[in-house]
Parts: C-alpha cells; sequence; structure tokens
C-alpha cells in the first residue's frame, strides 16, 4: 500500500486527474490524502467533489477555508464572492447529498506519525489536544445545529487561544487555527490578516510552524492553505500547496519515502482568500 498526500485543488481536477495517472494510483491498494480546499477559483469544483467523494475510504481529504465557505453559501448562510467558481455546486442534481457529504469531513485527521491539517496548528497544542477540539467542531457541523453554527463561523476574535473559551468563539477559535492559520506574532496571537509571502511578513510575526517549542512537533505535520509559501518539505512540516490555482503545479508526495510528484496547471480565476 502507498499512501500520498495531495495539495490544494480548488477546483482544478484536470491536474488532479493527470497526477493521480502518474502515481498510477490503486483504490483498492492505495490511499490519497487530501489537505482541504477542493473547491473554488479553479474551473471544476463539482468535478473535484465528485472525484474525491467516489474514492470512498481510498481518500481522506479535510476541511479547509473554501470548503467551509462553500457550505455557508449552499446555505444561504453568506453571499457568494466575485472570484469565486461554485456555481456548479449550487446548481448540481447531486447538490444536497455532495454538501451533506462535504459537512462530515474532518478537520483534522491523526494517523501514526503523521498530523493533516488543512492551514496550521497552534503552537500551544499537542497533536492529541489538537485532535480532541476539532472533533469538537466536527461533532457540531454533523449535528443538528451546524447551521446555526457556520452563521456564526467568521471573524477573526479572539485572535489567541484559552481553554477556557467556550462556545462560539471556542470554535470559531479551533476553525480559524486549523483552516486559516499562516503565522502567529511572537506572542502566539494569531495574525490571520496576513496572506503574503514570508519576506512579507510583519517584524513581530512568525510563520507557526516556526514557533519556538511547539507542542505539536511530535508529529510530522501535513498542510496546504498557504500558496504564497510553496512547497516546503522539512523534517517535521510538509506544506503541499504549490499553487496549481495560480498556475504553478499540484503536488503529490508518498508519505512512506518522500518522493515527489508535481504536474503543470493552468492559472485559474484568482489568488486564494
Amino acid at each position: 500500500m502507498a499512501l500520498y498526500a495531495i495539495g490544494d485543488l480548488q477546483g482544478c481536477l484536470e491536474p488532479l486527474e493527470r497526477l493521480v495517472d502518474e502515481l498510477a494510483f490503486d483504490p483498492a491498494r492505495d490511499r490519497l490524502w487530501f489537505v482541504g480546499d477542493l473547491v473554488n477559483r479553479g474551473p471544476d469544483s463539482l468535478g473535484c467533489l465528485r472525484f474525491v467523494k467516489s474514492l470512498g475510504t481510498s481518500a481522506i481529504t479535510v476541511l479547509g477555508n473554501h470548503d467551509l465557505h462553500l457550505l455557508c453559501v449552499a446555505e444561504g448562510i453568506e453571499k457568494a464572492r466575485p472570484r469565486d467558481t461554485l456555481d456548479a455546486v449550487l446548481a448540481a442534481p447531486d447538490r444536497d447529498e455532495i454538501v451533506d457529504w462535504l459537512r462530515r469531513r474532518p478537520l483534522m485527521h491523526v494517523e501514526g506519525a503523521y498530523a493533516m491539517v488543512h492551514a496550521g496548528l497552534l503552537p500551544e497544542w499537542p497533536v492529541a489536544k489538537a485532535r480532541a477540539l476539532a472533533g469538537e467542531v466536527e461533532a457540531v457541523l454533523q449535528g443538528a445545529g451546524w447551521r446555526r453554527f457556520l452563521a456564526r463561523l467568521y471573524g477573526n476574535e479572539p485572535a489567541r487561544w484559552d481553554d477556557g473559551l467556550h462556545g462560539d468563539d471556542r470554535l470559531r477559535a479551533i476553525v480559524n487555527a486549523m483552516t486559516r492559520l499562516r503565522v502567529c506574532r511572537r506572542d502566539g496571537a494569531m495574525d490571520l490578516a496576513f496572506k503574503g509571502e514570508p519576506g512579507e511578513m510583519h517584524a513581530k510575526s512568525i510563520p507557526w510552524f516556526d514557533m519556538p517549542a511547539r507542542a505539536n512537533a511530535t508529529h510530522t505535520i501535513v498542510c496546504g492553505h498557504w500558496s504564497a509559501l510553496g512547497l516546503r518539505v522539512t523534517g517535521k512540516v510538509i506544506c503541499l500547496d504549490s499553487g496549481c490555482v495560480w498556475g504553478n503545479s499540484l503536488t503529490a508526495m508518498r508519505l512512506g519515502d518522500r518522493r515527489l510528484w508535481r504536474v503543470p496547471c493552468r492559472e485559474s480565476a484568482g489568488r486564494e482568500e
């Protein structure tokens, strides 16, 4: 069995199909991990959702910020944005089935020495704690009150984690860290406004994975989200968003030996948010 992790798709189905062919992926034997953001800005979000969904237990995908945005738009909680490419999903005959499947995806996946999350983890969270916190969000998303939760999802506060947080603030902080985080202030607060390249950071900010004494460094973190960072592979961090939707490439890594595959992509609708 081979285990492959694949970077952000953002609606780019054709490069995914080429990449899977190059991997000689066998769903009866191999498994694919997707780091989230299956949808939006690329030309075929519906195709990406149907493709990953069709793989059943041969694929695991965590939720990204664009995936959550799709849920909000589909339920009338948020308006579509000018650069969204979600119309085909919203008009699909299997729309309700897809939305139900998507909201039941995990926020974080932990297996052996690896932990997969879309964006990042706060430095004070050990992996076991982060997995438990993700479970709190998943329980709400998969429960009867999921629409109410989505209606209170958006916002940058609270920027700092506190174990005493409760209710919507607690859930929002967990989601923001796991689906939107790129950098932290050196005092540990999330800087969610930053979307640029590492060299453009404020002097008081640091990439989340470079925070000192990071409690989750016990595992190798597999993530995406930060396309301006590009592909980054270190001992304990594998960042796989290589900017497919920007016209760069879609990347897969075989986790067992860290071999990389990359296929070129055409530029699509624009920079992620």
